[in-house]
């Protein structure tokens, strides 16, 4: 394992005295290797050691981590020490004794199993995921006294913690901590400050190790997340933002339940068939809605192109999830949306139900009860979507603020709002009792999916 100039003084960092250590950057720049790596080799130098690498999701830390970034580093650069990973409770054993667990922060059970125990260091990876209350927690743990001997002198090993992401907005705790080095709950001061370092590693500082159009890729990204995923940025912070960068990632999967019931949303717009280069895309959005009460995004189909084209992929969509139900917002095209989808050819004869829907508020209003079901982690994405993603961070109280038009925001909100009728009904209740004066909720139907 060959360290890039940027990332030998990121390892510097993670050896200095800071007992606090954030390493933030775009994606693939290497933090989470080196980070290992140092992990790794604390846990080599002084036997009889526990270590600890934890995520917001077990699933993703035992893919990410325990399956492919910890043995890659043990190849490359420790390809002579051997080691084996218990895959029942998941942790490595080297031959001096010393152990490193890898857990999950999203399960109450397997917490209080891996916090349960003192470590030496604890590695929380993807911290825009993890609240400050599970890292105050997990800090309590840093506490295990593991003594080793180099070159015929005795020490202790100093306690670590460390941290990595890719940066969110200025709202996160991560840069009240470290660039604010101020108390993310009290907004006092921090006490100690020097035990707080933080160092910037971007995908350029790691161009050996990368393919090498990569960063042609990131660079095509939309400029809210190439800000984040490129040049490593934190986002500003925008008044009145329904959606942000950790909200997202914190509610995200890639794991999908059994489901009682998948729709496709369709957000139309006037591009027709011969001409559409100067028109909007045509958002699709495919979800379901979980055995255990959660909404599921599964596809973002969002094309720019006609009737006949959209339509097709609309029908198509619907035919490989085995859907329920296509929506559409009946105040663009009308029945027009209908009679689109109806004209697809069916596969084994098989209808495509179709449902109108009618956009009587406008998308911030619309937007604001499916934030909020988001915000609860009653919405979860299925894997990445980066042009959805920077399109329903533009969403603000006050209206859109990205670029061009929200097409899939506005598909992805007709989406949720089909598989959460409930919420739906309920705003407008509360529409119609402002000018009464007095609201009376309804709980079930506020529920009701």
């Amino acid at each position: 394992m060959i360290l890039t100039p940027r990332q030998e003084e990121a390892r510097d960092v993670l050896n200095g005295p800071a007992k606090h250590i954030l390493l933030e950057g775009g994606s693939r720049s290497g933090k989470t290797a080196l980070t290992v790596r140092n992990v790794i080799l604390r846990a080599l130098k002084a036997p009889n050691s526990r270590h600890l690498i934890t995520r917001f999701h077990f699933k993703d830390c035992k893919e990410a981590v325990g399956m492919d970034t910890l043995p890659f580093v043990m190849r490359s650069a420790f390809p002579e020490i051997p080691y084996t990973i218990n895959k029942s409770d998941w942790y490595a054993t080297f031959p001096n004794k010393s152990e490193i667990w890898m857990g999950g922060l999203d399960d109450k059970d397997r917490t209080e199993k891996i916090l349960g125990k003192e470590y030496s260091t604890i590695y929380l990876n993807e911290v825009s995921q993890i609240s400050y209350h599970a890292v105050m927690l997990a800090v309590t743990r840093l506490a295990q006294r593991a003594r080793y001997t180099l070159e015929g002198r005795d020490g202790e090993l100093a306690l670590k913690m460390y941290y990595d992401c890719n940066p969110p907005s200025k709202t996160h705790w991560v840069y009240k901590l470290f660039h604010q080095k101020l108390d993310p709950e009290t907004k006092r001061p921090l006490e100690s400050p020097d035990e707080y370092a933080v160092i910037g590693i971007n995908p350029a500082d790691n161009m050996d190790n990368l393919p090498a159009d990569y960063l042609k890729t990131l660079a095509g990204l939309p400029a809210r997340m190439r800000r984040r995923f490129l040049e490593g940025k934190y986002a500003d912070v925008t008044p009145g933002q329904l959606w942000t960068e950790e909200l997202l990632d914190t509610h995200r999967t890639h794991e999908v339940p059994d489901l009682r019931r998948i729709v496709v949303a369709v957000d139309p717009s006037g591009a027709d068939d011969e001409d559409n280069a100067d028109n909007d895309e045509i958002g699709i959005m495919v979800g379901g809605l979980g055995m255990d009460g959660k909404g599921y995004l599964l596809e973002d189909c969002t094309v720019k192109a006609g009737p006949k084209t959209w339509g097709g992929v609309a029908a198509n969509a619907f035919d490989r999830h085995g859907a329920d139900l296509i929506v559409g917002e009946k105040n663009f095209g009308g029945a027009m949306v209908g009679y689109v989808i109806d004209t697809q050819p069916k596969e084994n004869g098989r209808r495509r139900p179709f449902k109108l829907l009618t956009a009587s508020r406008g998308k911030a209003v619309r937007a604001e009860p499916i934030s909020a079901l988001h915000e609860q982690g009653k919405i979860v994405l299925v894997g990445n979507y980066p042009l959805l993603e920077a399109e329903l961070c533009g969403m603000t109280t006050h209206g859109y603020v990205g670029d061009g038009s929200p097409n899939r925001a506005d598909a992805f909100v007709w989406l949720f709002s089909e598989l959460f009728p409930g919420i739906v009904r309920e705003e407008k209740k509360k529409e119609a009792a402002s000018d009464r004066g007095y609201y009376i909720p309804n709980v079930s139907d506020a529920w009701a999916a």
